[in-house]
């Protein structure tokens, strides 16, 4: 009992902070929720008038059949395009708030942009009710879709057209404000915890792999200075993440976990922040729990102290290629993505390379135990990362 008891005294400042950073994040993405509502975009919750109750009620497939009328609750930005695509039969017809904006003169497929039959139209609190009607059959809302923005640079034959998305550029006030605030947390480790910011970006350090589990960040989570290089990392990333991979929140998964405003670029930053941090701190709790369905507990001090001294050392980086968006991205935005995504995956990568590095002193990875674990617990969470962040756009 004295033991379980001297460990969760080892790791209570680690638990309290996992509890502190769920509890700010659920604040934020509260506080963000009006933002989304406002985008502009169809869902899949369509709604059919029922009669008895002289209400709308959500639409199933099985139980409402030869409904010849269905409905759906839209927000309506008038400043941003609403652009969807449909397949409509003859006759098929449009309403917005029960004014008619559509009908189709032949079976076709159409594409159509409600913000500009919205400005006309008064909102019903906040909102417009969009129906779908046909006179003689129930239309077919599997075939409604919103439609990506794209541009085409020339026709090769016999080949699709090159369909580039729309990226927002963003007010870089925020920006500058974030990496003076990465500035000062940097200066203010330095002066204070002199030992623990030069032992952690050691030029040497990325030739050492028998020693990460010495030193700064030895432990996960022990520290107030561990979590501020946290902290830091963390804004790094996120500011990354907004700057220049500003449609991220496009990802359906994303936009249903981590409701995002698209115009409110401290809001992005912020609630990115909160996400990295959250999965450096449940990563711990996540290996933790796969060593023991493996019974490789003593792995996880080694293993998570190299990926959080990786990803903090190359992490100071972050800010430079920040500084470098700032000052080129409007002349050659392009490139500027492409050395994003580049430094980015090297940074990732990178990591779990020395992960595997690391453990790999203490136990052979070629064991297909060993390697099923770090596969587990490294590489298809950096898959994952990998598909959201950099090849998301």
């Amino acid at each position: 009992m004295r033991i379980v008891y001297q460990k969760f005294k080892n790791y209570k400042l680690y638990f309290f902070l996992v509890f502190v950073s769920l509890h700010v994040f659920g604040q934020a993405a509260a506080q963000v929720q009006l933002p989304l509502e406002q985008k502009n975009s169809l869902t899949n919750e369509w709604l059919v008038y029922q009669g008895a109750s002289d209400q709308l009620v959500p639409y199933v497939a099985n139980a409402h059949g030869n409904i010849n009328a269905l409905h759906q609750w839209v927000s309506i930005t008038p400043a941003q395009p609403f652009l969807i695509g449909f397949t409509a039969p003859k006759d098929m017809s449009l309403f917005l708030n029960n004014s008619l904006i559509f009908k189709a003169d032949s079976s076709a497929t159409y594409k159509l942009n409600l913000s500009e039959y919205a400005a006309g139209i008064k909102p019903l609190k906040g909102k417009y009710l969009l129906t779908v009607w046909h006179p003689t059959q129930q239309p077919n809302i599997k075939g409604f879709y919103n439609e990506v923005q794209s541009s085409s640079k020339g026709i090769v034959t016999n080949s699709r057209p090159l369909s580039i998305r729309v990226r927002e550029y963003v007010n870089q006030n925020a920006f500058i404000l974030f990496l003076l605030l990465i500035g000062l947390i940097y200066g203010w480790l330095k002066v204070n915890y002199p030992t623990d910011f030069y032992s952690l970006f050691n030029t040497s350090f990325m030739g050492k792999t028998n020693r990460v589990d010495e030193g700064a960040l030895s432990k996960p989570i022990s520290s107030w200075s561990s979590i501020l290089f946290i902290l830091a990392f963390s804004l790094s990333l996120a500011l990354l993440i907004a700057a220049i991979h500003t449609n991220v929140q496009h990802i359906l998964l994303f936009n249903r976990l981590l409701p995002v405003s698209e115009t409110d670029i401290t809001t992005k930053i912020i609630v990115y922040s909160i996400v990295i941090f959250l999965f450096i701190l449940i990563k711990y709790l996540f290996l933790k729990f796969m060593a023991f369905i493996f019974g490789l507990e003593d792995v996880v001090p080694m293993q998570y102290a190299a990926f959080i001294k990786t990803i903090l050392f190359l992490g100071i980086f972050l800010p430079f290629v920040m500084l470098l968006y700032l000052s080129m991205n409007a002349s050659i935005p392009e490139i500027i993505l492409l050395v994003s995504n580049v430094l980015v995956s090297l940074l990732l990568v990178l990591t779990i390379f020395r992960v595997f590095i690391a453990v790999n002193k203490k136990a052979p990875v070629l064991n297909l135990h060993l390697f099923s674990y770090l596969c587990a617990t490294e590489v298809i969470p950096l898959a994952i990362v990998l598909k959201l962040i950099v090849f998301s756009f």
